[in-house]
């Protein structure tokens, strides 16, 4: 490397001012080149260099003795699951230990509200996406630091799947379990009609055009696709397919005419006969996975979460298929059936966050907590827990999930308090059409007023 020494700058630019101005000019610049040149290759601008790796740091402390609280809504089955899980972190660090604390889904918000409220929130608890934003603010803890420390470990999940989980830029919910809307039909029965099965990727109105067929080809007694106008999940879906969305920026993502577009979609489906009249529609969104129609005989499509697709498959002799819903599948992403998050005023934060990576992220773990909360999220930990799986349904479940998330879309925003409200007043909107008791458009404007209302409150 060779720089302009300063004296023969200095000679230079001497001799320069007894020429004339032109001369200094083409001089001075022949100073500045090779000056330049030299800082460029001594690193004046220095090569970008790679962040560093994550180093993770082991939380717990061998001299202490730790009590994690742990709090989650489910059955008896889950529970042994989650305590058996949680035996294994305890082997591995015995001087922690966990307080459980569980019950139904019942009632589960307004404890878990109680608590915060009365700033004696568990460590760990269970949330799911109509609750997050709320609880964002106020009990649940950034996990950003910890996820780019490496402490948690999100890198083995789908990349929609771990965003799903951040409020306003924070991490605060580790989707625990990844579920997918899938449209759940009956083999058996279109075989014996003669129909072909759905596809991922057909379009909507493709479906109900089907529909019809299979309903004509029953003679009328069986009908070709449930009718999911009333299926906020469906709806999310269309909304993304049109280039918009359920939300956007806490607000209503569309307008008066989306929605009324949808309803008459699906009138005009009833009308038709592809879809079944209001009374068997209105059966089959109670709730109860007993008296979906391709569980009662008496249709060949039910728009479920594709994990419940093991369960309906018990309640039938018919065998069951699974495809997405229709439209461009990217308009899909993956959905977390629920997180763990951990409470920002817990005096054992570090640990708790170590336990929630230990049972996202340990294959051991993974194996006993199984399906339970859906698919695991970690896509390792998923491929082990598909290979220890008996039950078919479960098997065909998976293999649909994980090739349908090779076609997914960016994650939306986690849905803004008062989604709980929105889902049921588009129930609520869908049911007044299907009744006649409401033309799409004055459904639709109900339907804005009430649910602006809760989103503003």
């Amino acid at each position: 490397m060779h720089h302009t020494e300063p004296s023969a700058v200095d000679a230079r630019l001497a001799r320069g001012r007894r020429s004339s101005g032109r001369i200094v000019r083409a001089l001075a610049a022949a100073v500045v080149l090779p000056l330049a040149l030299g800082l460029a290759a001594c690193g004046g601008t220095p090569e970008p260099q790679a962040p560093p790796a994550p180093v993770r740091t082991n939380p717990v402390d061998p001299n202490k003795q730790y009590e994690i609280s742990f709090l989650w809504w489910g059955g008896e089955a889950r529970a042994k699951l989650t305590e058996d899980a949680l035996a294994l972190y305890t082997k591995k660090y015995p001087n922690v230990k966990f307080k459980t604390t569980w019950q139904a889904n019942q009632g589960y918000f307004d404890k878990l509200a109680t608590l915060v409220a009365g700033n004696d929130a568990p460590d760990i608890f269970q949330i799911d996406d109509n609750y997050l934003t709320e609880y964002a603010g106020r009990a649940a803890l950034d996990l950003t630091p910890y996820q780019q420390s490496g402490n948690l470990d999100t890198s083995k999940f789908p990349e929609s799947l771990w965003k799903y989980g951040v409020v306003d830029n924070k991490l605060v919910g580790v989707a625990f379990g990844e579920n997918t809307p899938g449209m759940v039909f009956s083999k058996t029965k279109l075989q014996e009609l003669g129909v072909e099965e759905p596809q991922t990727g057909w379009s909507w109105e493709k479906l109900i055009s089907w529909g019809a067929t299979v309903t004509t080809k029953s003679g009328g007694t069986y009908y070709g696709t449930m009718d999911p106008s009333a299926d906020y999940k469906a709806l999310w879906m269309w909304l993304r397919q049109q280039g918009k969305d359920l939300y956007v920026d806490g607000k209503l993502g569309f307008n008066e005419q989306d929605l009324t577009k949808w309803f008459q979609l699906w009138k005009g489906a009833r009308d038709t006969k592809a879809a079944p009249p209001a009374d068997i529609i209105f059966e089959a969104n109670g709730g109860d996975v007993t008296k979906q129609i391709v569980v009662t005989g008496k249709g060949g499509t039910s728009f479920m979460w594709a994990n419940q697709m093991p369960e309906l498959a018990k309640n039938t002799k018919d065998t069951l298929g699974v495809v997405a819903y229709p439209g461009d599948p990217s308009a899909q992403w993956g959905r977390a059936s629920m997180y763990f998050s951990v409470f920002k005023g817990s005096s054992n934060r570090d640990v708790a966050v170590d336990v929630i990576d230990f049972l996202a992220n340990d294959p051991e773990a993974g194996k006993i907590l199984g399906t339970d909360r859906g698919l695991p999220s970690n896509l390792d930990v998923r491929k082990l827990v598909q290979d220890t799986v008996t039950d078919p349904n479960m098997k065909t479940t998976i293999a649909f999930q994980t090739e349908l998330g090779s076609k997914f879309g960016q994650a939306p925003a986690v849905p803004p308090s008062g989604h709980a409200t929105v889902r049921s007043e588009i129930r609520k909107a869908a049911e007044e059409v299907q009744y006649g008791r409401a033309e799409p458009a004055a459904a639709a404007a109900t339907f804005f007023t009430a649910a602006n209302a809760a989103l503003n409150k």
